[in-house]
């Protein structure tokens, strides 16, 4: 069946899932296979040049190296991110994404360093993809409360297609589901395609601060790696450019010394851009001396997409914090919103607060 014909099926059948609608078979035979039936129809539908490639946490100042690779070594000591994210839990598992990373700058050097490791798991196992990466940033300062940074990033991607796993419409008996009488699984049409591919991934970063405000650009994909497991020709399988802006600035609250954690407001925005996909994060990260909280809008521009609360506890070496998406798009809450935890340890905080202000204190 060509992808086109298929494409159009398949949305049909995320359609009457979404309405609870029949399709025409026993709904005892049809429930196993509707949701790898709606998982294969989102694969098909963001493998198109209308759809974003990349995953991108909710708590994305809480994966620095994953945002931007200018974000480097942003402390002298040792700091590591741990990311958690479970988008749509009520579609059988749609996408489970983790994230660890550690960097480090040093002072002597001007440099940060960085390793990074990013896996992302779709339809419940169907669809895989581990990355790994490297990445530097350069700190340039251009007087005492102007610094500029620069960064590149090297990752290796590997991603991983079940297809055994897979239910294809011409594989449904309205009697039967998708084996015969017999309990064999039907056979398709659709051709087999690569099942496991591997690519290096390149991109750069930049990064302007001073003590109150930040603004940076991150351009991913510098090489147009192809990751497609379909190969028709040169441009199939091609990720496009991904480019993001991210700004924001730390207002202090009131007063604070080295024996009081500060208090301040941290309105950001995040613009992100990949082929005709685009995505808005506005909103603001608020701390007062251990707790602190936030909330977001995003928006594609074509839809108004999720509202975004977060709240954390910040110890001496430790920030963690949880997060929920909301879900406000026509996918509604049938779709179990997104859950986030992300868990910060930054092995400089060797005192409770700090007197200079700080913009990228969230950071690390």
């Amino acid at each position: 069946m060509k992808c086109n014909s298929m494409r159009s099926q398949l949305l049909s059948v995320i359609e009457n899932e979404a309405n609870h609608k029949s399709v025409g078979m026993k709904c005892n035979s049809m429930r196993k296979y509707k949701k790898i039936i709606l998982f294969y129809a989102i694969l098909l539908a963001t493998a198109t040049p209308v759809s974003a490639q990349d995953p991108v946490f909710s708590q994305f100042y809480a994966s620095p190296l994953q945002l931007n690779p200018a974000l480097t070594g942003t402390a002298e000591a040792p700091v590591f991110h741990l990311n958690y994210r479970n988008q749509w839990p009520n579609l059988n598992q749609a996408y489970a994404t983790y994230a660890a990373s550690f960097s480090q700058l040093s002072k002597q050097l001007n440099s940060g360093f960085g390793v990074s490791v990013l896996a992302d798991v779709a339809g419940n196992g169907i669809y895989n993809a581990t990355q790994i990466g490297l990445s530097y940033a350069y700190n340039l300062q251009f007087n005492e409360n102007m610094y500029f940074r620069t960064g590149l990033e090297a990752n290796f991607v590997n991603k991983r297609l079940a297809w055994d796993k897979l239910i294809f419409l011409d594989q449904l008996n309205v009697e039967t589901g998708a084996f015969d009488a017999n309990g064999n699984l039907n056979q398709t049409g659709e051709a087999r395609p690569v099942e496991n591919i591997n690519y290096f991934d390149f991109g750069f970063g930049g990064l302007l601060h001073t003590r109150y405000i930040y603004g940076g650009v991150a351009i991913k994909h510098l090489n147009a790696p192809k990751e497609g497991f379909f190969r028709f020709n040169n441009l199939d399988g091609e990720l496009p450019l991904r480019i993001t802006f991210h700004a924001g600035g730390q207002i202090p609250l009131g007063e604070y010394n080295k024996i009081k954690k500060k208090t301040f407001l941290s309105p950001n925005i995040l613009f992100t851009k990949q082929r005709q996909f685009q995505q808005l994060n506005l909103g603001a990260y608020a701390q007062h001396e251990s707790f602190f909280g936030g909330i977001w809008f995003r928006h594609t521009f074509s839809n108004a997409d999720a509202v975004i609360l977060m709240a954390g506890y910040e110890m001496t070496y430790l920030k963690i914090a949880y997060s929920y998406d909301l879900t406000v798009s026509g996918l509604g809450v049938n779709s179990g919103g997104a859950h986030e935890i992300s868990l910060i340890l930054n092995f400089e905080r060797k005192n409770k607060g700090t007197n200079y202000n700080d913009c990228l204190n969230l950071f690390r």
